[in-house]
């Protein structure tokens, strides 16, 4: 997968290069990037479909005229580099999506219109007055705070705002994305859908006498078959990882919407402890992200080739 320059404190809201393409005319798929491991028109070689969506470091100009914070502030809240450490999941049988639009502008790990009625000038429709946990946090479909609490707004926004950015980002990448669990489904009899997040290394330490590396989210099992986890802790375990299940992550609007094991598509969410890779103050990689990238590159070849045969059952 490509990757994009990061973006500094000092920097545009996004990379020039980039931002030309997001407006190039007639850009079929404008907000997120999408590789197949297969040639146009050939079938997926395995089930295996891999999701970015909070990896995206694209601010708009219109989100940064209304904030009251600077981009690397907003930046917290980012799956930094998450789409670089699975940038060879295509070469190795994974079918790969990733967001191009920054988690803080449109958070494509909720549903649509979960959005907090406070945020907005206008009255929102009762479609759209979501009264979730998440938005209780701040942290609905268009986020109020980045991690450590800061509000990101200096102003309210309207609801035309809120559905230009569901209508630009959100929809095409989730249509993107049933289009790519369909091809997998269609060629093998199921899917296995891999929703790839980074956490902040506080949280892998919450309640632990040693910080978790990874925590799988299944939703305690709702969300895929329990063989689909075990195989992953397990090939994470023998790499030396501290592997956590469900706690503090079970799985967002990802694994909640598209998990459904009856229905021979499993979904399972990796959250990856981001003091394994990045220094969490400047937002640059460490030394350990050479390591932690061949490690996924290895867990990706052993999903790839894995007997699945459990989950057609």
């Amino acid at each position: 997968m490509n990757a994009w320059e990061p973006i500094c404190a000092d920097a545009p809201h996004t990379d020039a290069h980039e931002k030309d393409a997001l407006e190039k005319a007639g850009e079929p798929e404008p907000g997120f990037q999408v590789r197949r491991a297969a040639a146009d028109g050939a079938a997926p070689p395995t089930p295996l479909v891999f999701a970015s969506p909070h990896s995206g470091r694209v601010y708009p100009d219109d989100m940064m005229a209304a904030a009251a914070l600077d981009a690397h502030a907003i930046r917290r809240s980012e799956d930094v580099l998450v789409d670089d450490l699975i940038g060879r999941a295509a070469e190795l049988g994974a079918a790969v999506i990733a967001a191009r639009y920054a988690r803080a502008y449109i958070d494509l790990n909720r549903e649509a219109f979960e959005l907090d009625p406070a945020m907005f000038v206008d009255e929102l429709p009762d479609f759209a007055r979501a009264r979730t946990a998440r938005v209780a946090a701040g942290l609905g479909a268009i986020a109020k705070v980045v991690s450590e609490g800061q509000e990101i707004y200096a102003r309210k926004l309207t609801f035309a705002e809120a559905r230009a950015r569901i209508d630009q980002a959100h929809r095409p990448y989730h249509a993107a994305l049933e289009q790519l669990l369909a091809e997998a489904e269609a060629a093998h009899g199921f899917v296995i859908l891999i929703d790839w997040h980074s956490m902040p290394s506080a949280a892998a330490r919450a309640g632990r006498d040693r910080p978790s590396d990874f925590v799988l989210g299944d939703r305690f099992g709702a969300a895929c078959a329990g063989v689909l986890t075990a195989r992953v802790e397990r090939e994470l375990e023998a790499m030396g990882y501290r592997v956590a299940r469900n706690s503090p992550y079970a799985g967002g609007y990802t694994t909640e919407h598209y998990g459904r094991p009856a229905r021979r598509t499993h979904a399972l969410q990796i959250e990856i402890n981001r003091g394994l890779y990045l220094d969490e103050a400047t937002l640059e990689p460490l030394a350990g992200f050479a390591r932690l990238k061949g490690d996924l590159e290895r867990l990706t070849a052993a999903l790839a080739e894995a007997d699945w045969a459990a989950l057609k059952a």
